[in-house]
């Protein structure tokens, strides 16, 4: 298999994320063989008592790329357009939907299988309960990313936010993954009005995540 990678242009940390995903793929086959309703039941069903919350305003607001964050807003619009969005992204994302706004980890499984060109149906669903903590290899619970924090390490320019929310497009580097905490002069200069022409945050993170630690605690208990 290395050298066969090799041979396509797989070299050094190349070769081993190229590995491993395919390993992952592999894995999410053989958790789907031996439970074939992992895209609607978590693995670990202490999770049942997880307390989602069914906002169907705020599902849309994600799937429409209308959080307020924009690199949530940014790889939800990707998506929608393309079929296709980065995998740091879709952790991002779906991460968002789970841990910010407390929906059910199937919501964000069946959006992504509606909308992805290369959807599969195993590597979906254990990566959405990856994502959820509920999965045979999930992530630690308290894992909860950071939407600003993310876009600031991973689009530092704001060049991919700037391509799918054209309404930040003017906002300096410094600010565009925060437009709400900028200046009224950064504001003003960019044309952006908060709550007019891009949204506000539709949820305080920091208070989020106290929400989504809360319900994590409740499952183990």
């Amino acid at each position: 298999m290395k050298s066969w990678a090799a041979s396509q242009g797989y070299e050094g940390k190349g070769l081993e994320t190229f590995l491993k995903e395919l390993v992952w793929r592999e894995f999410s086959a053989h958790l789907l063989f031996h439970f074939p309703d992992l895209p609607s039941e978590p693995l670990r069903t202490q999770f049942n008592a997880f307390p989602w919350c069914d906002d169907a305003e705020l599902l849309r607001a994600w799937q429409q790329g209308r959080t307020g964050f924009p690199i949530v807003d940014a790889g939800m619009r990707q998506l929608w357009h393309t079929g296709w969005m980065h995998n740091r992204v879709r952790m991002i994302t779906a991460s968002f939907l789970i841990k910010d706004l407390l929906i059910h980890w199937c919501q964000g499984e069946a959006w992504f299988w509606d909308t992805l060109v290369d959807a599969d149906l195993a590597s979906n669903a254990a990566s959405w309960q990856w994502v959820a903590g509920c999965g045979a290899d999930a992530a630690p619970y308290f894992r909860v990313f950071n939407p600003v924090t993310q876009g600031e390490k991973f689009d530092p320019g704001g060049t991919y936010v700037r391509q799918w929310v054209p309404e930040l497009a003017k906002m300096p580097a410094k600010s565009i993954h925060a437009p709400w905490l900028a200046s009224q002069d950064e504001l003003k200069k960019a044309g952006v009005v908060i709550g007019d022409t891009y949204p506000r945050p539709i949820v305080d993170h920091a208070e989020a995540r106290k929400r989504a630690l809360a319900g994590y605690e409740m499952v183990k208990a």
